[in-house]
C-alpha cells in the first residue's frame, strides 16, 4: 500500500469523523478535502477541482430551480389541500395519503424541499383532526427519503451513481429505470408504518417550546375594527351593477363597503383574481369580496341583486394567495402625518385598503377623515404585492406584523399550468432521450424563468450552494481513491471475503456498506465512494453492474436509522419532538425491509447476467 493510498484512507476517516461530529459545515469539510488532495500532490489542481465542472453539479442546481418553480406556482400547496380532502380525520388513511403524496411529489422535487413544504401541512392536519403530529411527521419524512428511489432526478446520489456508470463505459440509468423497485419499497414502507411503525412512535407529541405564534389576518382584524364584516357576493344577471364601473356604482359612498377583490372568469376558461380600480366594470357572474358594516351588506344585497355564496376551499386558497394584509406603523417622519387617509389618497398611491386604525392601543372608529399621527398603526388589506411594496417605504411606514397566511402565499399560482407543462416536457425529453438529461434540466430551468414562474433572482436563491459545494468537493475524493489503488484494495478485500458466495451476498455487503458509510458521511458522499467500488466488484465477479449500482442508490436513500444522516429527517425532529431512539426503533426495521425488497426485486428488473 503506497503512501498516497494511506493518505487517502486517512483523509476519508478524518472526513467521516468531522461530519459525524456535526461541528463543521459539510460544505466547508468538502472544501478542506479538495485543499488536502491538492496540497498533498495526490491530485493535480485541475483534478482536485474537477468536481466543480461535473454535470452532476449542474443537474443538482437545475433541479433545485425546478423544485422551487413547483413550490412557487402552488403545485405543492395544491397537493396539501388534496391530502386534507382525501385523508379526512382517520389516522391510518391520513398516514397512507401523506406518505404516498410525499413519495410521489418527491420524485420530481428535492426531498428536503418536500419535507419543508409538508411540515406546515402536516401540522395543520394535526391541528384540524386532533391527531398527534408525531404520528405523521416521521412517516412523511421517510416517504420523502424513499421518493429518491423513484426517478433518476429525485436525489443527488442517483445522479452520482448514473454518472459513474457512464464514466465506466456503461449505459447510464434512464429516468424511470429503477422506479418499480422504489415503488415496491414505498408500498412496503407504508404497510410497515400502518401495521407496526406507527405503534412505535410517541402517541403524543411533547409540548412545543413556548413562543409567540404568528396571528392570522382575522385575529389581527379583531384588534383594529371588530365591527367590520367581510362577505363573498356574486353578481347576478339582473343586477344594476352589471356594466357599471366601481366608481359609478358608488358602493363605498352608498353602503360604506370596500370591494377588496374580484374573482372573474377569463376568456380562456380559467379564473383570475384582481384588485379592482375605479374603472373596473362589473360583469355577470363576478364574485367579489366586500368589507364594511353589516347594515351596508344587507342594503347592497337587497338593492343591487347580489347574493351571498359560500367560497369553496379551492377558491379560498386562491384568495389567500392573492389578497392579504399587514399591520404598519406611521413613521415619525412620515409624509402622511397631519393628513387624513382620504387627503393622502392612500388607496390610490399604494393600492391597499385601510380597514382599521389604532391610536394609543385603542381602535378608532370612522377613521377615514382622522388626521394621522406618528405611531398610529394601520391595518391594510390588498394584494400581497402591494403589502411588499409598502414594507419597502421605510421613511413613511414601519412594518409591525404580517399575518400567518403570509407564509403560505404562492406568488405565481396563476402559472401552475405552465409549470406542469415545463415539468412534463423535461420528463418526456429525458425519457425518450431526445436530448441529454443535463440539457433537458437546463432547458426546463430557463423555461421557468422565461415563463415568469420565477425570476432569475429567485432561481439563484433556490439553489442550495452549500449542497453544490459538498457534491463538487467529494467527487475528487472518489477519484483519488481509485487513482491511488484504494478502490482496488477494497474490492480485493470484498472478493476474498464474500466473492465466492455469489452476487446476492456481494449485493448485500454493498447495500449495508453504503448505509453504514452514510451514517458518518452524507448519503451523497456515500454514493460517491461506494459506486465505483460496486462497479469494479461486479466486473470482478463477471456480472452486470446494474444490480449493484441500484443497491448503492437505494441504500443511499435509506437513511432511516438516525436523525442526523440527512436533513430530510433532521427537519422533523423539532416539530415532532422526537428523540434519537425514536428513529432507531422505527428506522432500523424499515432499513432491513428496504434491503429485502431491493435484494428480491432488483434482479428481476436488472438480471445479474445482463450487462
Amino acid at each position: 500500500m503506497s503512501g498516497d493510498t494511506v493518505f487517502v484512507f486517512a483523509l476519508i476517516g478524518v472526513t467521516a469523523a468531522l461530519m459525524a461530529s456535526n461541528r463543521i459545515r459539510f460544505d466547508v469539510i468538502a472544501l478542506l478535502v479538495v485543499l488536502a488532495l491538492m496540497l498533498s500532490g495526490v491530485l493535480t489542481v485541475p483534478e482536485a477541482l474537477s468536481g466543480f465542472g461535473s454535470s452532476v453539479v449542474i443537474l443538482v442546481a437545475g433541479l433545485l430551480v425546478i423544485g422551487d418553480m413547483l413550490d412557487r406556482t402552488g403545485v405543492a400547496a395544491a397537493m396539501g389541500d388534496w391530502i386534507l380532502k382525501k385523508g379526512g380525520s382517520n389516522e391510518i388513511r391520513l398516514l397512507i395519503v401523506v406518505m404516498a403524496a410525499a413519495g410521489v411529489l418527491g420524485a420530481v422535487m428535492s426531498s428536503t424541499a418536500i419535507v419543508a413544504i409538508f411540515i406546515p401541512i402536516v401540522l395543520r392536519i394535526a391541528g384540524e383532526t386532533g391527531i398527534s403530529a408525531s404520528r405523521l411527521l416521521m412517516p412523511m419524512s421517510y416517504a420523502a427519503l424513499i421518493s429518491g428511489m423513484l426517478t433518476l432526478i429525485a436525489t443527488t446520489p442517483n445522479l452520482v451513481v448514473s454518472e459513474e456508470l457512464k464514466y465506466s463505459g456503461y449505459q447510464e440509468f434512464g429516468f424511470f429505470s429503477f422506479t418499480l423497485i422504489g415503488l415496491a419499497v414505498l408500498v412496503v414502507s407504508i404497510v410497515y408504518m400502518v401495521l407496526i411503525g406507527r405503534r412505535l412512535l410517541p402517541s403524543e407529541a411533547k409540548s412545543p417550546r413556548p413562543g409567540r405564534l404568528r396571528r392570522s389576518l382575522f385575529e389581527m382584524w379583531e384588534d383594529f375594527r371588530a365591527e367590520a364584516h367581510y362577505q363573498s357576493l356574486r353578481i347576478g344577471p339582473g343586477s344594476p351593477l352589471v356594466g357599471k364601473s366601481l366608481a359609478e356604482a358608488q358602493i363605498e359612498t352608498l353602503y360604506r363597503l370596500r370591494v377588496l377583490g374580484i374573482l372573474r372568469k377569463t376568456s380562456g376558461g380559467g379564473e383570475r383574481i384582481s384588485s379592482p380600480g375605479p374603472g373596473t366594470e362589473f360583469r355577470v357572474g363576478d364574485a367579489m369580496v366586500v368589507v364594511g358594516p353589516v347594515t351596508g351588506h344587507e342594503r347592497l344585497i337587497a338593492q343591487q341583486s347580489v347574493s351571498p355564496f359560500i367560497v369553496s376551499d379551492r377558491d379560498r386558497q386562491r384568495w389567500m394567495w392573492e389578497l392579504g394584509g399587514a399591520s404598519v406603523l406611521i413613521h415619525p417622519e412620515s409624509t402622511l402625518t397631519g393628513k387624513s387617509l382620504r387627503e393622502a389618497e392612500f388607496r390610490t398611491h399604494y393600492g391597499l385598503h385601510v380597514v382599521g386604525l389604532r391610536r394609543g392601543q385603542e381602535a378608532v372608529a370612522d377613521f377615514e377623515d382622522v388626521e394621522l399621527a406618528a405611531s398610529d398603526s394601520l391595518l391594510v388589506i390588498g394584494p400581497w404585492s402591494g403589502v411588499q411594496t409598502l414594507s419597502s417605504q421605510h421613511h413613511d411606514f414601519v412594518m409591525l406584523e404580517t399575518p400567518a397566511e403570509y407564509k403560505e402565499v404562492v406568488p405565481a399560482y396563476t402559472r401552475m399550468p405552465v409549470s406542469l407543462i415545463i415539468l412534463a416536457s423535461m420528463v418526456l425529453l429525458s425519457i425518450f432521450d431526445v436530448v441529454p438529461l443535463v440539457a433537458a434540466v437546463i432547458m426546463a430551468a430557463l423555461a421557468a424563468v422565461f415563463s415568469r414562474c420565477l425570476s432569475m433572482e429567485d432561481s439563484y436563491r433556490a439553489i442550495h450552494w452549500s449542497s453544490l459545494v459538498l457534491v463538487a468537493g467529494m467527487l475528487p475524493l472518489a477519484d483519488a481513491l481509485e487513482m491511488t489503488g484504494g478502490t482496488k484494495i477494497i474490492v480485493d478485500a470484498l472478493m476474498q471475503g464474500v466473492g465466492d458466495s455469489g452476487p446476492r451476498v456481494m449485493m448485500t455487503v454493498l447495500f449495508f456498506l453504503t448505509a453504514v458509510v452514510g451514517l458518518f458521511l452524507s448519503n451523497t458522499a456515500a454514493a460517491v465512494l461506494v459506486a465505483p467500488i460496486a462497479i469494479i466488484a461486479a466486473e470482478a465477479l463477471g456480472v452486470s453492474p446494474y444490480p449493484f449500482a441500484v443497491a448503492v442508490l437505494i441504500a443511499a436513500s435509506a437513511a432511516f436509522v438516525t436523525p442526523v444522516s440527512t436533513p430530510v429527517v433532521t427537519l422533523v425532529v423539532e416539530p415532532g419532538r422526537y428523540g434519537f431512539m425514536d428513529f432507531v426503533k422505527v428506522g432500523t426495521p424499515l432499513l432491513i425491509l428496504a434491503y429485502v425488497v431491493t435484494l428480491v426485486v432488483t434482479p428481476l428488473i436488472f438480471p445479474f447476467g445482463a450487462s
